[in-house]
């Protein structure tokens, strides 16, 4: 049986926000590229920002390769609708742009997503993210380039044996998250790339030294909570979440840390140690086990942190555990919802990364590798795609009038795609119109559902 068409909804209902319109965003963004320095010397016919735009709206259109964008660029039609929806005027060759985008230093691109950021929270989108009081900020790390040919100064290298070497870039994102939606906001992400004067391979726990204080400087009366997983569970890192006045939910492996789990277990005798158990409607047991105030582990006994054993029993038999550390102080009234804020870590897997690379974005793909910082900047100009993806998501009744109509976000990025390749059109608000209610005409004139 077919699926059901989700209701059409009136014209009259859909409108553009003043500000976090996709016309607004764009223009805002353009702003700040505008701002951006042009390194190079008497270059006029393509202006930084066009090529900088012109790489956003690549990404934003889903293509799947930069020769793809610039053939497309010698049609009439391409060349109208990025010079409509977009504002470029002109753009270089695929190997030009490749060229020009490859010197410019990706933390240039830092100022935009904290002007959006700032602009959410002006317009109150932030405050539907608090839980816990706070604001979660996943964190974790992942490829946007490797090779075992090409490599640049950037590369981080891998040792495969005495003659075999493989190269790679990779990003540690940071997301904001929320146990109940599905859409994530992204921070500037930090590049995981060979540090100058450093002869050993940058890791996330180097870029996370970098990536936690810039974002207590970005917005420094923000409260977030980190979440983070494992890797993180050590002193040095939680020391430096604490100088920057962030919370942590972090993923613990008691097992492996024969002081902590020795604590929580000698609590039971204590009673510094509780226990919970509950039977869902559906037949799963979950239980809670946590304790304040226990030393991290050998090495750091000064260090002192929360600790929560959860656990499910599920009726097919199947069984889940997690375990973290936090320093939100743990009571049988809170700790439920600790565990949910800590389990919200996998959004920056699942929400972020997989949509990133098997939905529309081809994070992973190789767009050009550059000498120098062509492929961050394409993975940063990745993220920004998607992060103004996700605004509207959460924030325009148009995009999401959209998604319904065409189900998912692949549905929408080809039909998109497929109007943008054939169609004229003349404004982001006739596009939207064409997706929910249908058009004819090769100047894309929408069926308007009622009179306006």
């Amino acid at each position: 049986m077919p699926k059901k068409l989700p209701p059409v909804p009136k014209s009259g209902s859909l409108n553009f926000r003043k500000v976090l319109s996709i016309p607004a965003l764009l223009e805002q963004v353009r702003a700040i590229f505008m701002e951006i320095p042009d390194y190079r010397e008497n270059e006029s016919k393509y202006p930084l920002s066009d090529v900088l735009m012109a790489g956003l709206a690549m990404f934003s259109i889903k293509d799947s390769s930069l020769l793809e964008f610039d053939q497309k660029w010698s049609d009439p039609i391409r060349r109208h609708n990025l010079t409509a929806l977009y504002g470029i005027q002109d753009i270089p060759s695929d190997t030009h742009m490749r060229t020009i985008l490859d010197q410019v230093s990706p933390d240039l691109l830092r100022p935009i997503f904290v002007d959006l950021h700032q602009t959410l929270q002006q317009q109150g989108e932030w405050e539907p993210y608090k839980f816990l009081g706070k604001y979660l900020v996943s964190m974790d790390g992942t490829g946007v380039y490797s090779s075992s040919n090409i490599s640049c100064p950037e590369c981080c290298i891998k040792h495969k044996g005495k003659d075999n070497e493989s190269y790679y870039h990779q990003l540690l994102a940071a997301v904001m998250v929320h146990p109940d939606k599905k859409t994530v906001l992204p921070f500037y992400p930090e590049a995981i790339t060979h540090q100058d004067g450093n002869n050993k391979n940058d890791c996330e726990h180097n870029a996370s030294a970098r990536l936690i204080p810039q974002l207590h400087k970005d917005f420094p009366r923000a409260e977030f909570i980190a979440l983070q997983d494992a890797l993180a569970c050590n002193g040095p890192h939680i020391k430096i979440l604490k100088e920057h006045n962030f919370s942590f939910i972090i993923t613990a492996k008691p097992k492996a840390n024969s002081l902590l789990l020795t604590q929580v277990m000698a609590g039971l005798d204590k009673n510094t140690t509780q226990e919970i158990s509950i039977t869902l409607e559906d037949g799963t047991e979950i239980g809670y086990r946590f304790a304040n105030d226990l030393s991290l582990n050998h090495q750091h006994k000064d260090l002192k942190v929360n600790f929560i054993d959860y656990w499910e029993n599920r009726p097919n038999g199947k069984k889940f555990l997690y375990a973290c550390v936090t320093d939100i102080s743990l009571t049988a009234d809170n700790v439920a919802d600790v565990v949910r804020a800590g389990r919200t870590r996998w959004k920056v897997e699942n929400e972020t990364f997989n949509t990133l690379k098997n939905q529309g974005y081809n994070l992973e793909h190789n767009y050009g590798h550059g000498k120098q910082y062509l492929s961050t900047v394409f993975g940063t100009l990745t993220l920004l795609a998607f992060f103004l993806d996700q605004i509207q998501e959460t924030t325009c009744r148009y995009f999401q009038a959209a998604r319904d109509r065409q189900h998912t976000r692949i549905g929408l990025w080809r039909e998109m795609k497929a109007l943008f390749y054939t169609h004229y059109i003349s404004d982001w608000e006739q596009l939207y119109a064409a997706l929910v209610w249908g058009y004819e005409g090769t100047e894309l004139k929408p069926h308007w559902n009622n009179t306006r």
